[in-house]
């Protein structure tokens, strides 16, 4: 009888599902133990419901700064003195229903991928029951919703539990006026003055958004500027764009509580100030879900922020037992996460595998305009950590950026001296999610300035000015040797 591999993976999302996908399609027998649902918070409380939001916010923003100067006409039934009110309104609860709604499709779609590959989805929560045995393999006991238990057998575990929000003490999320990230689409009313606490990546998106749909917002941030972790020309461009649209944006304002006042609610700075609203956001960060699972107990290391250490292969400090996603702490992405899990199927059932290089990622800020990245940054740089040349080319200039209204954005390249070679770029565009595919083409397979710049273009597009900046990188470049 021919012996079949066991894999167990504890979580549903991106690292856990698509890594199910891998071992199930290398003959491996395949349990997928998942206490949410498939997709995990990506699929259900972060990723798609967000950006689900972030796109009704994005027509309404799109009609509002733009209808005037293409030219468009809104007949309305505005009394005259009050024709510069807004002529477009949002139903939040329409809206938050379609969030929902798709969210649960796209976890269903899942749920049938996985089911259809082979592997078992089993509802509940998973830990580690103590070390390895003998013949290599590992215990798994899981806990179903109705109290029982099962215990699996398995050569191999992945642990893809990823994270939850972090709360601070004297804001704790009611779900009605203080909310977390995951609680926003209970909403069915748009909150009239919103205070959004945190400015990082989710914060900045969730401020923006809200914006757009026509909440009046506060963006508390502890730094100097919002999105303290992404290129800070770029920030510069967002941050201007916010503060234009009617955003209070409070920089270095670090939020000590959030309480309940009647339908209020009252935010307190360090400094003493206090700011009310209607609703409060708390966007400060996320806890790996790594507690009550026996890890450490089965040789798991946990760094001191509770994230899973692993390795390039995702291998963590105990034999037989591997880590993906967030709750690794390497890097907060749906893509990296499924790239880490298939990463440990491939290593542990015997197939070709490349380490994860984290400087070929691309991300994307879904604020408006986007601010997508990928390879070496602005910050590498100025650190001395890689020699690189760069230019930045504001879209105000191009053609297409003109037609359709766009002001605010920019193409920034960065390629080694003398090579051309691209390292990195930046763009900030509407879809500049879409834009920044070949600067990740070229960024991955070593391509240079020259290439990038030989390749045609449509005339006009967004596109261009990627081309545009290759060839000013390349002309540079020639100039210099010359």
């Amino acid at each position: 009888m021919e012996y079949v591999t066991r894999i167990v993976i504890i979580g549903g999302g991106p690292g856990g599902y698509e890594a199910a996908l891998v071992a199930a399609q290398l003959g491996a027998e395949v349990t997928v133990v998942d206490c949410d649902g498939l997709g995990g918070a990506s699929v259900l409380t972060d990723c798609v419901p967000s950006k689900t939001l972030i796109a009704t916010a994005e027509v309404m923003t799109t009609f509002d700064s733009s209808y005037e100067e293409l030219g468009i006409i809104v007949a309305d039934d505005t009394p005259p003195m009050e024709q510069a009110a807004r002529v477009v309104g949002v139903d939040l609860g329409k809206v938050n229903r379609r969030v929902k709604r798709l969210a649960l499709a796209q976890s269903h779609d899942i749920t049938a991928s996985v089911t259809r590959a082979g592997a078992r989805v089993l509802r509940g929560r998973g830990r580690l029951e103590g070390m390895q045995a003998l013949d290599g393999s590992r215990k798994v006991v899981v806990r179903a919703v109705d109290g029982t238990e099962e215990t699996l057998v398995a050569d191999a575990v992945l642990i893809a539990t990823g994270g939850h929000p972090r709360e601070v003490p004297d804001a704790q999320p009611d779900g009605e006026r203080i909310l977390n990230w995951t609680q926003v689409y209970d909403l069915t009313e748009l909150p009239e003055e919103l205070i959004v606490v945190g400015s990082g990546v989710t914060g900045a998106e969730f401020a923006g958004a809200y914006q757009a749909l026509g909440s009046k917002v506060t963006l508390v941030s502890s730094r100097d500027r919002v999105l303290p972790g992404e290129d800070p020309d770029a920030a510069a461009v967002l941050e201007e764009v916010f503060r234009r649209r009617g955003m209070n944006v409070m920089a270095r304002s670090r939020a000590q509580s959030a309480k309940r006042v009647g339908d209020r609610v009252e935010v307190t700075l360090a400094d003493g100030r206090v700011i009310s609203g209607s609703h409060c956001l708390m966007a400060v960060g996320a806890i790996p879900n790594s507690e009550g699972m026996g890890l450490e107990e089965a040789g798991v290391k946990l760094r001191e922020s509770g994230h899973i250490w692993t390795d390039k292969v995702s291998r963590t400090t105990a034999p037989g037992v591997y880590a993906a996603g967030d709750v690794t702490g390497i890097f907060a992405l749906a893509s990296v996460a499924a790239m880490q899990g298939r990463i440990a199927m491939y290593h542990f059932l015997g197939d070709a595998v490349n380490p994860l290089n984290l400087k070929t990622v691309s991300s994307n800020v879904f604020t408006d305009p986007e601010i997508a990245t990928v390879g070496y940054t602005q910050a590498d740089v100025d650190a001395g950590k890689i020699d690189a040349r760069v230019v930045k080319l504001p879209l105000l200039r191009n053609p297409r950026a003109k037609m359709q209204g766009i002001r605010d954005g920019f193409v920034k390249i960065f390629c080694r001296p003398g090579t051309g070679i691209v390292v990195g770029g930046v763009v900030v565009a509407p879809r500049a999610s879409e834009l920044i595919h070949p600067i990740s083409l070229a960024v991955d397979n070593n391509l240079t300035v020259e290439q990038i710049a030989n390749a045609f273009t449509v005339y006009p597009s967004l596109s261009g000015s990627i081309a545009e900046v290759a060839r000013q990188l390349h002309t540079r470049k020639a100039g210099d040797e010359g």
